[in-house]
């Protein structure tokens, strides 16, 4: 199967206040059609400037990223995109908000419209059609923002850390409401988490970064059956895999020779729960 996104020997380095920062030093993977990849590391590994980079947002100083074969370095619009923030404006109701995507890409506002309203049931935002983003609950604004991001239709979605913020109930409704709609539409998923069990339970494959400069420093299979619930994650093959994440995650850590200064190493670390 050819790959449908591939990130080829990417590389990209920042000057920030007289200081040389390298953020990524020859990343490579590739992701196949309607793969569900999670994507790992310690903190400033360079996991956002990765997603940045296939946005088009950067353009990365070697190296390239194709899709479906085509070069798409520095070119924005062709990927879904949804940061760690979930962005809502506050002035326009849902509906508003999450046709913004097809708006600005100059597709007919009425047919938008309809698209929205048919998934509103799927995204379980049925009955808020005009309310306004304050009056949402943290999961509700998230489930916006990823129908606006789906509303995009394309077939490579990056999410970064869109669950981030949630408590953790909500966080693990949410993995299980966006693995039904990721087998509804199979759209190629990369998704940034420091959660390992979050990592585990999306994916079919999870990637470790090093840490910085990011580099791919290890790739984990999970072979969990699909459809996956809590009794799968209690599983010995689960376990172990979560273990092994922990275990490589720490390792790239001790590298790292300011993370003992960093202030949000604490906060950051791995989560087997």
């Amino acid at each position: 199967m050819k790959p449908k996104l591939e990130v080829r020997n990417l590389s990209k380095t920042f000057y920030e206040n007289g200081r040389v920062v390298k953020a990524l030093d020859g990343v490579s993977f590739a992701a196949r059609p309607g793969e569900f990849i999670t994507i790992i590391g310690p903190s400033g590994c360079g996991k956002s400037t990765l997603f940045n980079l296939i946005t088009g947002l950067i353009r990365p100083d070697s190296g390239d990223i194709l899709l479906d074969g085509v070069s798409i370095a520095g070119r924005t619009g062709l990927v879904g995109y949804m940061p760690q923030r979930d962005l809502l404006l506050p002035w326009r109701n849902v509906l508003d908000n999450v046709i913004l995507g097809p708006e600005l890409a100059g597709r007919p506002r009425a047919e938008a419209r309809r698209k929205a309203l048919e998934l509103f049931p799927l995204f379980g935002l049925e009955g808020f059609e005009r309310a306004y983003p304050a009056e949402l609950s943290g999961g509700m604004r998230q489930r916006a923002a990823l129908l606006r991001t789906f509303l995009c239709e394309r077939d490579v979605l990056l999410l970064d850390e869109p669950f981030g913020a949630l408590d953790a109930l909500t966080r693990r409704r949410l993995q299980s409401w966006l693995l039904g709609v990721w087998r509804r539409f199979r759209q190629t998923i990369l998704f940034v988490t420091h959660d390992v069990r979050e990592a585990v339970f999306l994916a079919d494959r999870v990637i470790v970064m090093s840490a910085r400069p990011g580099r791919v420093r290890q790739v984990f299979v999970v072979s969990i059956p699909r459809p996956r619930d809590k009794r799968a994650m209690l599983a010995e093959s689960a376990v172990k895999l979560q273990a092994a994440l922990i275990e490589a995650l720490e390792a790239e850590v001790d590298r790292d020779p300011g993370s003992q200064a960093r202030p949000d190493r604490a906060r950051n670390r791995p989560l087997l729960g």
